[in-house]
């Protein structure tokens, strides 16, 4: 076109010109159609598990450990919502009439124990080199696939917001995942660890049954979670300090509990491998899950694009000079619950409930209420 032309050849070349820039518009359109059909398609598929991760559904899954051993009690055992009751500590009944059902207020020493929890577990958290983080509460839909999770479909956990691209999320897992996207971390600055606070939604779909009465299973609740990203081949090593962190923050609190490698058939789609804490719950009679630790691989890095850069790898140069930098690569993920707090609320009023009425607040967390002790029954 920048040369000498006849006007018949230029026209033709003009129109060439329209005619590949109308048909790759067309090309980019099916492109963008393609990769989304191609992210549905690559959502059904898990990750890898790891060779020790034992086959089969929940009840093939391994026992780790167990520490401590269930409280003796000489008096008759309450769940929860009795006690809860007793203490005025919750309202079901006026949070079911406002926002439906499974919903909550926490009362009087009850939120004292919450922000105590949420204090103490930040604290503790954070003198292990955790960095402390309040998330987004909202974010777009695929950032919610590329953690692993299903924001829509019949049976998903996520609260998806009509007409805009957005979900409550589920877990401060999430946004924190999203930190980093779409970007090449320096090798010196990982490990990075986080440990964040927030509120988190859940749908709790297909949920029902006995179990799920009171606090065990509710709609919204505060969470604290641990998220590392770090070189590949730490990313054993870095599960293996998250277990033992959760181990440390529920023996300090004199919890009973057992800690089990899952089953394949438990693991959830971003799950390497995956170890639950299930704690005693003598209301209840039974064990409930109170925190997990799973080590997603890169399988959350691929679709977020975190990389890093291996420093130590060496460089080649090319035959114009250029130096040529080591090749990226993928981070490893891995998160864990440090507090849950409404199955924790249950765990602490369960466990150290008293003949006469009262619930003994355990030593680590009176700092965080004030010095108070314990909760007693109310005079009337």
């Amino acid at each position: 076109m920048k040369g000498k032309l006849e006007p018949s050849e230029r026209q033709k070349l003009i129109e060439e010109g329209k005619n590949l820039k109308e048909a790759l518009t067309t090309l980019e359109e099916d492109l963008v159609k393609l990769r989304d059909e191609l992210q549905i398609e690559a959502q059904c598929i898990p990750n890898l598990t790891h060779p020790d991760v034992p086959i089969g559904w929940e009840d093939s899954s391994k026992l780790r450990n167990m520490v401590g051993s269930p409280r003796k009690f000489d008096f008759p055992i309450k769940d929860h919502l009795q006690i809860g009751k007793e203490l005025d500590l919750f309202d079901f009944d006026a949070a079911a009439e406002v926002s439906g059902s499974k919903f909550y207020y926490l009362k009087n020493e009850a939120v004292m124990l919450e922000m105590a929890l949420v204090n103490w577990t930040l604290t503790e958290v954070m003198k292990r080199g955790f960095t402390p983080l309040t998330t987004p509460e909202i974010v777009r839909s695929s950032v919610v696939e590329k953690c692993g999770f299903q924001p829509r479909g019949e049976n998903t956990q996520v609260y998806s917001i009509e007409d805009s691209d957005q979900c409550l999320i589920g877990t401060a897992e999430i946004p924190v995942g999203g930190i980093h996207m779409d970007s090449i971390v320096a090798e010196s600055a990982l490990p990075l660890k986080y440990v964040a606070f927030s509120h988190c939604f859940r749908t709790e779909a297909g949920a029902a049954g006995t179990a799920t009465r009171g606090l065990y299973r509710v709609h919204q609740f505060s969470k604290v979670e641990m998220f590392i990203l770090c070189r590949q081949e730490e990313s054993d090593m870095y599960h293996e300090e998250l277990i033992k962190i959760e181990e440390d923050l529920f023996s300090s609190l004199g919890l009973h509990f057992k800690i089990l490698d899952m089953a394949t058939g438990d693991l959830g789609a971003p799950a390497y491998r995956k170890f639950d804490v299930e704690a005693w719950m003598p209301g209840l009679e039974r064990y409930g899950e109170i925190s997990s630790a799973s080590n997603c691989t890169d399988y959350q890095s691929r679709r977020l694009g975190i990389r890093y850069r291996p420093s130590e790898s060496p460089s080649t140069t090319s035959k114009k000079g250029k130096t040529n930098l080591a090749a990226t690569k993928f981070v490893h993920t891995l998160n864990a619950t440090a507090c849950a707090i409404p199955r924790m609320l249950v765990c602490l009023l369960e466990n150290f409930q008293q003949e006469d009425g009262s619930v003994i607040i355990p030593h680590p967390l009176r700092p965080f209420m004030g010095g108070v002790e314990a909760i007693y029954p109310k005079s009337r």
